[in-house]
């Protein structure tokens, strides 16, 4: 599985004109389920993010995690981070897992940050959506697994 997370003091997901998912301090999460990606891999993802220590402490160093700061997640599908531009102006998707298996991993992968006790809010699967955020650092990481 494939993620990019930015850290945030606010994010949200608008889908025809009505916000379905919000979050205040945490992290907005763009996740892809690859082509090949096993069972195991959405709880690897949501394992490795809730540890990451990318919020500061007192001593304005990034030394706490989503868990430590009590923060949520706004967690969006997004197929496009399997894009392929190797060759070309037209990304290729090619590398993205198809769409059932897809929305299955997406799905476990929300069920697995929760589970970590993260709050948690989500777009929706396949839809034309509009993801609004304020980046705080800013802070942005990419994440393989």
């Amino acid at each position: 599985m494939r993620a990019l997370i930015q850290r945030v003091t606010e994010a949200s997901v608008t889908v025809d004109d009505t916000i379905i998912g919000e979050i205040g301090t945490g992290l907005l999460i763009l996740v892809c389920a690859m082509d090949g990606d096993d069972p195991a891999k959405p709880e690897t993802l949501a394992t490795k993010i809730s540890k990451l220590r990318i919020f500061t402490d007192d001593a304005g160093k990034m030394n706490r995690s989503l868990v430590d700061v009590g923060g949520a997640a706004l967690i969006v599908s997004q197929f496009t981070l399997a894009a392929d531009t190797s060759r070309g102006n037209r990304p290729g998707f090619s590398q993205a897992a198809k769409p059932e298996t897809g929305r299955a991993l997406y799905e476990q992968f929300v069920r697995d940050v929760s589970a970590l006790g993260i709050a948690t809010a989500t777009g929706s699967f396949g839809a034309d959506m509009a993801v609004r955020l304020t980046n705080d650092g800013p802070v942005t990481i990419w994440l393989d697994v």
